[in-house]
């Protein structure tokens, strides 16, 4: 106990993750009453249900009243019905209330991760009664350095710093001359990533939400900020990879669960890649005449494939961080252009270079290669900046358009490139 009551919750929460099963309740008896929520708010899943199952009808319902109301409905979102059912009954009624309110926006909303509790004032209210307020209701709200002003309809007008409360030194000021009435907020539909970004380019703290009357009805704190933006890179990623998404850490995924992530984008990818395959066999005729074609299909199917994902891998990034937007899409492609002569004409010098001295390859074979090499990367590139922006343009999301599929793509695109280029200069 003495040793936990010098540990960070964060790092507590690590030792439960690696512990048996049967020993979590006994370890979560010792935690100081003050660190226990915030110990089973930063436990995944897994193990929250785990602890749920070793603690007692009365132990419930102390952690769950400790909980902030947005962790206790990712809480009630994430167990199986019959955990929610425990959880539930053992929440006070207006607990239950809030947990039920918010479990009415979709999850991948601003108001699916807001919180309700948060710090108001009125505007007609002096520093000092602001003050007392924050004072006597502050312990209970997830944060007091932002408290937003808002009429009694609750209509937000304004937010002020606890910071500008606590400095200024004349108390009977109201809190409207205080406040900042230009306030940045979103509405409870608000994509959650649309909102975290917000919070990132704005530097807050926290985000108001609001309903479509501009009515307060919660807050987006930082850390949750960060937590989607995790959640929607690792999502991403994932996609890039040619995977199903998973919430979960690589060791709790079962090898079933892994299996049904990659099989299905494996499977597609390997049907398609037949195209590749028939534009060969439609060119056997070429390939026998010339047959050291063959030995440069690797090299130029790798270089276009590489080209062409480094391109989607900019343009998805520059779209995920708002640089870029649909409407952007010519000058993307004017710049991709450029770029890939640029790229293209100094991969083609090196290359012919490379086949004239050291390979030994006659210079009408070496043309062909070359290019053939600037026309992939042409293409490439160009392909590459164009499937991310029309995936979003048909609201698809623009991570399946990464690799996998790039490569696919790219492969066929390029073998038709090398092979009629060969026939036009080779006379084949």
């Amino acid at each position: 106990r003495d040793v936990m009551s010098t540990m960070n919750a964060p790092d507590l929460a690590a030792v439960f993750e690696d512990l048996p099963e049967e020993k979590m309740p006994v370890l979560f008896r010792l935690c100081p009453k003050d660190l226990a929520a915030d110990v089973f708010a930063e436990l995944s899943s897994e193990t929250q249900e785990a602890l749920i199952r070793g603690l007692t009808d009365r132990e419930l319902k102390s952690v769950v009243e400790e909980l902030f109301v947005d962790d206790a409905t990712d809480l009630v979102e994430e167990m199986p019905a019959s955990v929610v059912k425990r959880i539930l009954a053992q929440a006070e009624p207006d607990t239950r209330k809030m947990i039920n309110e918010l479990l009415k926006y979709p999850e991948d909303s601003a108001g699916g991760v807001m919180t309700t509790e948060f710090m108001e004032l009125a505007p007609d209210w002096t520093v000092r009664s602001a003050m007392d307020a924050i004072r006597q209701n502050g312990i209970d709200k997830e944060t007091i350095n932002n408290c937003y002003v808002t009429r009694k309809d609750r209509t937000l007008v304004g937010v002020v710093s606890l910071r500008a409360l606590v400095l200024e030194k004349n108390e009977q000021r109201p809190v409207e001359e205080l406040m900042n009435p230009n306030v940045v907020s979103v509405v409870t539909s608000t994509d959650r990533e649309d909102a975290a970004q917000l919070i990132e380019k704005y530097g807050y703290l926290a985000l108001p939400v609001v309903d479509k009357e501009n009515r307060l009805v919660g807050i987006l704190t930082v850390d949750d900020a960060i937590s989607i933006l995790q959640d929607e890179a690792s999502e991403d990623i994932a996609k890039m990879n040619a995977m199903t998404p998973s919430d979960k850490p690589y060791f709790k995924q079962s090898m079933l669960d892994v299996y049904k992530s990659r099989i299905p984008w494996l499977l597609f990818l390997m049907l398609s890649a037949t195209f590749s395959s028939l534009v060969i066999r439609g060119y056997e005729s070429a390939l026998a005449a010339v047959t050291v074609l063959t030995a440069y299909i690797p090299m130029l199917t790798d270089a276009g494939c590489n080209a062409g994902s480094q391109s989607t891998s900019t343009i998805i990034r520059g779209m995920a961080v708002g640089d870029i937007e649909p409407h952007d899409l010519p000058k993307i492609l004017w710049r991709e252009f450029r770029i890939a002569i640029l790229c293209g004409g100094t991969l083609a010098l090196c290359n012919f270079a490379k086949l004239i001295f050291l390979d030994g390859i006659k210079a009408p074979v070496a043309a062909v290669v070359c290019l053939t090499l600037v026309c992939t990367i042409i293409l490439s590139q160009l392909i590459g900046g164009l499937l991310p922006v029309v995936a979003e343009k048909f609201k698809m999301d623009p991570a399946v358009m990464a690799s996998p599929l790039i490569t696919t793509i790219v492969d066929t695109t390029t073998l038709l490139v090398y092979f009629n280029i060969a026939r036009v200069l080779l006379k084949i």
